[in-house]
């Protein structure tokens, strides 16, 4: 007999050799039914698949995340079924799931695939899927999975990489592919699905290798939840932020500037400087001073930090001057030029903590094919703040960064996140740097906070920074799509290696403890999350222009710029279109450009010395006084933008 423990920490006791389906059965028939995927002492394992030993054992639907996972990756295996059929000598690489759908790298030869082979490989995966295919897993020695592979240079690769014992095989239909494991209980269960776009990929991410053709893919247990997702990237393609970023004039990117290099317009500017205004003034309230560093470091610095050695190959390379042996870098992080700041200075306990912030650009050298608009650039500004504290202060300081998060979230209208304790993956120490027992009271410090504050948060391996667990916050945006943004962490290691210290009261050196906080991350990324949530619809006080004048003719432009002007003597954001076109083209114009309040300005407004408003949308609210309309805006900008 063995003993299953469930997720609700109940024991249910089994033969020896009993499978998850066989547990989900026991609780009950209708459960069992919904569920497709499994999970035995930390690894993903099939329903079918036989526990002969005491363990945890957690049953996932296509309700949870592990259980799309699971359903995704099974619709890889169909996928790479149906390209195999249809395309004669097309090479198989590799095909995971991703947060939404799937996708499977191909070496097609001679084999051109685009938009119009959508239908037919969608067809050939349905045809499959209907067979309703047991997926089954084998192992396999690595001869035979070399001599199964040996048309295949990209398996083989995998393969020799591989120990033998460790190989196995999942096999479906007339299928068979390399895979450690993790399916759906056969291929019935997938009842729709959707071939989304193809894109170039090289072999391993290394663009020295050979490039692939990357095809992604959707799929569902029914054909509304389809119908749905296609609903919603189509609002998507209208939030998309290149899109909406072009129509509202924020940036634009230049060949001759560079790749990856956003320029932004003077509204995009404006925007961005609202954004800092508004987080410096929350910051000044909650003690931090403001500093300023190059965008260049000495080499030896990053080597110090530890970034070199990590993010060495993702940096530009360094730059030679007309010195023998003397190099920079265009600066990775802020956070070494931070250590140095703290450094120049001799500390007692009693001057802590002191909290550093700047909006610092940083250079990443990204791929050409990963830059994404505003989401994936190679140079990016960081909100970034360095506290250094004693171990004392550590949790009241982490607490009220979490404060600080917050109040952003709030005041920008993201009100739906969950918080993601982001800790070491224990099987790869080498990812990281610093002492074992630092890093546990930083993990366990952060979880703490977490816990004090009431968030609603996970636990994450293998998600931590190299130095340092961290507090991510995941945001989900308008169309239900998570993102991370905002992130908190705690770092041992930094001041270790930059030698930091303070006096304490014993009149001993000590160590500061190092929070690193960035509430946006980089403005770039955030204003593109920003734009897409909203769909340019930003919160009112964050609006380039909240009103926009719109005068019937010529005759009126006088009483519109006497409008203007009380507007402006009220601190509200307004603009005069002098334009002479009619009212109609003007309205149908100014909604394109997203402006949140519509003052029209004829006859009878300059006779009674009022505006007739109307706000984005189309809501009309009547004519009413200058004074009465000011107080209507800052009563709105009130609701949103909260006190700190």
């Amino acid at each position: 007999m063995i003993h299953i423990t469930l997720p609700d920490g109940s024991v249910k006791t089994f033969d020896e050799g009993v499978t998850p389906m066989d547990v989900a059965k026991s609780i009950s028939e209708g459960f069992a039914r919904n569920v497709i995927s499994a999970n035995f002492n930390g690894t993903n394992i099939e329903t079918v698949t036989p526990l002969t030993t005491d363990g945890s054992l957690v049953l996932y639907t296509w309700r949870d995340d592990e259980g799309k996972t699971a359903f995704w990756h099974s619709s890889a295996h169909v996928l790479a079924q149906a390209i195999e059929e249809l395309y004669q000598g097309a090479k198989l690489t590799i095909g995971p799931a991703i947060e939404n759908g799937f996708y499977y790298d191909v070496d097609f030869g001679d084999h051109n695939v685009s938009e119009k082979d959508f239908k037919s490989i969608e067809t050939k995966m349905l045809e499959i899927a209907r067979g309703k295919h047991d997926f089954k897993m084998r192992s396999a020695s690595k001869a035979e999975a070399l001599d199964l592979y040996k048309n295949n240079p990209f398996k083989t690769e995998l393969i020799e990489n591989l120990e033998d014992g460790t190989i196995t095989f999942c096999d479906h239909s007339t299928f068979t592919d390399l895979c450690r494991g993790g399916h759906i209980p056969n291929t019935g269960i997938i009842k729709a699905v959707k071939i989304l776009s193809v894109a170039g990929a090289y072999w391993r991410g290394n663009e020295n290798n050979p490039q692939l053709t990357r095809v992604y893919g959707i799929s569902f247990p029914k054909q509304k939840e389809l119908t749905e997702y296609i609903e919603m990237l189509e609002e998507a393609k209208k939030r998309d932020h290149r899109k909406l970023g072009k129509e509202l004039e924020l940036f634009t990117f230049s060949k001759r500037v560079g790749q990856g290099l956003p320029l932004w317009l003077p509204k995009g500017a404006a925007l961005r400087e609202r954004l800092e205004n508004f987080l410096k003034a929350a910051q000044k309230k909650a003690g931090y001073e403001m500093v300023v560093t190059p965008h260049i470091g000495q080499k030896e610095l990053y080597e110090t930090s530890g970034h070199y050695a990590k993010y060495g190959e993702d940096s530009f390379q360094p730059i030679l001057t007309p010195k023998e042996d003397e190099e920079f870098l265009l600066k990775p992080m802020n956070c070494p030029h931070h250590c140095e700041i703290y450094n120049s200075t001799q500390w007692s306990y009693k001057d802590l903590p002191k909290r550093f912030a700047e909006f610092g650009t940083v250079y990443r050298y990204e791929q050409s094919g990963e830059l994404h608009g505003l989401t994936r650039v190679r140079g990016f500004t960081q909100d970034d703040a360095h506290i250094f504290c004693t171990p004392d202060q550590l949790d009241k300081e982490f607490k009220d960064v979490i404060d600080l998060v917050l109040y952003v979230f709030g005041s920008l209208g993201f009100e739906n996140f969950t918080a993601q304790v982001s800790i070491r993956d224990p099987k790869n120490p080498d990812k990281y740097i610093g002492d074992v027992a630092n890093w546990e009271k930083a993990e366990q410090a952060i979880i703490n906070a977490a816990s004090d504050k009431g968030l609603n948060y996970v636990i994450e391996e293998g998600e931590a920074a190299f130095y340092g667990p961290k507090l991510d916050f995941m945001v989900k945006d308008a169309l239900g799509r998570r993102w991370q943004l905002g992130t908190i962490q705690v770092d041992y290691n930094l001041p270790e290696r930059f030698e930091l210290s303070y006096k304490g009261s014993d009149n001993e050196s000590h160590r500061p403890v190092m929070i690193h906080r960035a509430p946006f991350g980089s403005m770039e990324r955030f204003v593109a999350l920003l734009l897409e949530h909203t769909g340019g619809n930003f919160p009112l006080w964050l609006m380039p222009t909240q009103v926009i004048i719109l005068s019937i003719s010529e005759k009126y432009e006088k009483y519109s710029q006497k409008v203007l002007n009380l507007l402006e003597n009220d601190e509200i954001r307004a603009l005069v279109d002098h334009r002479n076109e009619t009212i109609g083209k003007k309205i149908r114009e100014a909604e394109m450009q997203k402006h949140p309040y519509m003052i029209i300005i004829g006859e009878q407004e300059e006779a009674e010395g009022k505006i007739t408003v109307r706000q984005h949308g189309g809501a009309d609210l009547g004519m009413i006084s200058v004074e009465a309309f000011s107080e209507i805006i800052k009563e709105d900008i009130k609701k949103t933008l909260k006190s700190f």
